[in-house]
């Protein structure tokens, strides 16, 4: 490390120590001070490090954590960046702020926004990269798909000797001719009808063959764009899996139980898109030398992260705190409340900030219609945009008159205490979950932090 990046380390740890011991809080600042003053600083900070990239537009900060938690089961301690501030300044931060111990196999797992990738990998020569799958998001900032893929490949091929550990159910990560090493994860399900020959809904994205431009067909069609696929036209077909889910044999908002091999797996969260989580988790350990009883064990353990199904006890409510950004997304978040066998209330707050997408029509293309209304006793909407979050509501068929509008946090929080059910779901943009959270830490709900 040279003198420049010295001090740019010196520095970075020393506003950090400050924001956490002081301010209790700062994902981001402490990198962007280093870089001013080296622009090179993470490199000088990971050279040693083996580093797993861990990027995708839905799911990195689950598969990440997963990952971490599989991990530490043979090799433990493993640098993260735990709270998804993905973008460079806060995996600089995450080096600032890890204190390194002991270990035989120094392994760092960072989530990486995918316009970042590029610029993460010239700067940390990363040994695998995790993809877990491409949809429609910020359209405004990404793109259509392709472009997006097209951000990661740029940075894929700066770093010819890593892996690729792809959703091989994804047609779009097998559709360009890269040199590294490729392992593909999928669903492999024993009911599935390997002669079945079905279509994604009209308009769902990413269903053109990439070799011909005709629409993909599925064997098995798991949610969205993901499956067992095929091109009819040109033959195009989903790669051969290494690893793969066999059996679902449980699912509710707050657990999952699977088979994967011979093995049953559990994790304490919903939703079907957790289960390719967990198997993009479970191909990387597996890939690091870890056993079927060691992940077994670290899955089991699983704690919610930060906006992803997070709980919150508060006035007598089970509260679940869920992160939802894009259609294919939140329409998964829908599908798994109605799993829900109880009775609950429905929060749902919107923002249009930078960090959440500007373009709020996407909520339109979510199927709010799907949902139970019977089990949903009562509706807050919230947000910058809660007046078109409480049109979307209306017009999928909710009762304005079991509907409330709260104009900010302080007066949602009193709302929600008044709930008439003891479960609580809440839906929430990026920006406008962190405010929330900020609310409640300032009124001792939960503790500040993430």
């Amino acid at each position: 490390m040279n003198l420049k990046s010295g001090i740019a380390k010196a520095a970075g740890k020393s506003s950090y120590w400050f924001l956490h011991n002081v301010l209790k809080g700062g994902t981001s600042f402490p990198g962007k001070l280093a870089m001013k003053i080296d622009p090179q600083v993470l490199n000088a900070l990971a050279h040693d490090y083996e580093t797993v990239i861990v990027t995708g537009t839905n799911g990195k900060t689950m598969t990440t954590s997963l990952i971490v938690a599989a991990l530490k089961q043979k090799y433990g301690d493993i640098l993260t960046n735990p709270s998804g501030s993905n973008m460079q300044q806060g995996i600089v931060t995450a080096f600032l702020a890890h204190k390194q111990k002991k270990v035989k196999r120094k392994i760092a797992v960072l989530e990486v926004d995918e316009a970042n990738v590029k610029m993460v990998t010239e700067l940390i020569h990363p040994s695998y990269y995790v993809l877990t799958n491409i949809f429609r998001d910020q359209m405004d900032r990404y793109g259509e798909i392709y472009t997006t893929y097209a951000k990661i490949v740029d940075g894929i091929k700066l770093a010819p000797e890593a892996t690729i550990i792809a959703n091989g159910d994804a047609s779009i990560f097998s559709s360009v001719a890269l040199p590294n090493k490729k392992v593909f994860y999928g669903f492999d399900l024993d009911s599935a009808q390997k002669d079945n020959d079905a279509k994604a809904p009209v308009n769902t994205d990413g269903v053109l063959c990439p070799q011909c431009d005709h629409v993909i067909h599925f064997h098995d069609r798991i949610y969205a764009n993901l499956g067992d696929f095929f091109c009819p036209h040109c033959g195009y077909k989903r790669p051969e899996l290494k690893y793969s889910i066999n059996k679902i044999t449980e699912q509710t908002p707050n657990q999952l139980a699977f088979e994967m091999g011979a093995k049953d797996y559990s994790i304490n969260i919903g939703g079907t898109y957790n289960i390719y989580n967990a198997l993009a988790a479970y191909s990387v350990a597996r890939e690091f030398g870890l056993n079927d009883d060691e992940i077994a064990q670290s899955f089991a353990n699983n704690k919610r992260v930060f906006g992803r199904q997070e709980l919150i006890n508060y006035a007598g409510k089970d509260i679940d705190l869920i992160l939802v950004k894009n259609p294919v997304g939140l329409d998964e978040v829908l599908h798994m409340l109605n799993t829900e066998p109880d009775d609950y209330s429905l929060v749902a707050l919107l923002n249009a900030n930078h960090a959440d997408g500007i373009d709020t029509s996407w909520i339109w293309d979510g199927q709010f219609e799907d949902l139970n209304r019977e089990q949903i006793k009562h509706v807050i909407v919230g947000g910058l945009r809660r007046k078109d979050m409480n049109f979307r509501l209306e017009v999928a068929g909710f009762n304005p008159d079991n509907m409330t509008v709260a104009k900010d946090n302080d007066d949602l929080i009193p709302q929600i205490a008044k709930l008439p059910t003891k479960k609580v779901y809440i839906l929430s943009t990026y920006t406008a979950l962190l405010a929330l959270r900020k609310t409640m830490a300032e009124k001792k709900i939960i503790k500040a932090g993430m």
